[in-house]
């Protein structure tokens, strides 16, 4: 089994990339929002708890299932310990269940100007609800930016299967076949 982190800033391109490596790799999607937004539209809130025990689940069938692999994505704040533990956290589950199991860590990099522009895309909206209200959204994205580091220093990150693009000025499938290529997958 294969687990593929796609992790990146917000409107960053990790669910449409993700999108595009599902198509050309026999790896499922699972996007943050996939928990997300039903517990949005349930709860009328964000409800952490409830997202992280609905996340759990999936992680703990998918792992413990045939499937060739998963492409989960994750924005990664990478000044708080606690999301470095949630990965390790995450890896365990498919450790415990799938002891061949293999990670790899893709983070995708663009400035602001260029992710607040992807902020509206039409594959976005459809695939958040919670991201229709546009000015909410910009303000969240800018906030996060503002009050965390979103995108690791050079070296940071310690696995020998990491990689970083710079999707400022490519498309997500010719980030997909890059990620395909460059893991074999």
């Amino acid at each position: 089994m294969k687990l593929v982190f796609l992790i990146g800033n917000a409107a960053v391109g990790k669910m449409t990339v993700g999108q595009e490596l599902m198509k050309i790799t026999e790896l499922r999607l699972f996007h943050n929002h996939m928990t997300i937004e039903p517990v949005l539209e349930i709860f009328g809130t964000f409800n952490s708890k409830a997202i992280y025990r609905l996340r759990e689940v999936i992680f703990e069938e998918f792992a413990s299932s045939s499937n060739y692999g998963m492409i989960f994505t994750f924005m990664w704040a990478f000044d708080e310990r606690s999301d470095w533990e949630y990965i390790e956290h995450v890896k365990g589950i498919f450790k415990e269940r799938n002891p061949a199991t293999e990670f790899y860590y893709v983070e995708l990099v663009a400035p602001q100007e260029i992710r607040l522009q992807r902020n509206t895309s039409a594959n976005r909206l459809k695939n958040k609800p919670s991201k229709n209200n546009i000015e909410w959204s910009n303000r969240m994205l800018i906030d996060d930016d503002a009050h965390h580091r979103l995108e690791s220093f050079e070296g940071e990150i310690p696995f020998d299967t990491y990689l970083k693009i710079d999707t400022s000025h490519m498309d997500a499938q010719t980030t997909a076949e890059k990620i395909k290529k460059h893991f074999k997958l």
